[in-house]
């Protein structure tokens, strides 16, 4: 009974010592770090002002060009996905057509067709 009440103990003193000196040193170690970055980003911060402006038309140019960009990669994403599902769709009738149950299957995807 008493290394039982020996190791409460000392588990308990463990704990509590080591979590002020984790939570010291990682204050140290986060402050540290905090200083280290803030002295890296300090001369990124007046950059602005060394930038040439960018003309407005130039700007809605890019952005008309990103989101054209976005549009065709959508497009293409949907003709891959429609291809995708009609393979599915040949692959079922086949194995429905094996299985001899291939009205079934055909009723059971019409269903998920709408959602």
């Amino acid at each position: 009974m008493s290394q039982r009440d020996g190791f409460a103990a000392g588990f308990l003193a463990g704990s509590l010592v080591g979590g002020l000196v984790g939570g010291v040193l990682g204050a140290l170690l986060a402050s540290r770090i905090n200083n280290e970055t803030s002295e890296v980003e300090a001369p990124l911060v007046n950059t602005d002002a060394l930038e040439p402006k960018v003309d407005k038309s130039k700007k809605r140019q890019l952005e008309t060009a990103s989101e054209q960009r976005i549009e065709i990669a959508r497009r293409s994403l949907e003709d891959k996905i429609a291809q995708l599902n009609q393979t599915i769709d040949e692959v079922r009738q086949q194995l429905g057509n094996v299985n001899g149950n291939a009205s079934t299957l055909s009723s059971d995807r019409s269903l998920t067709k709408d959602a």
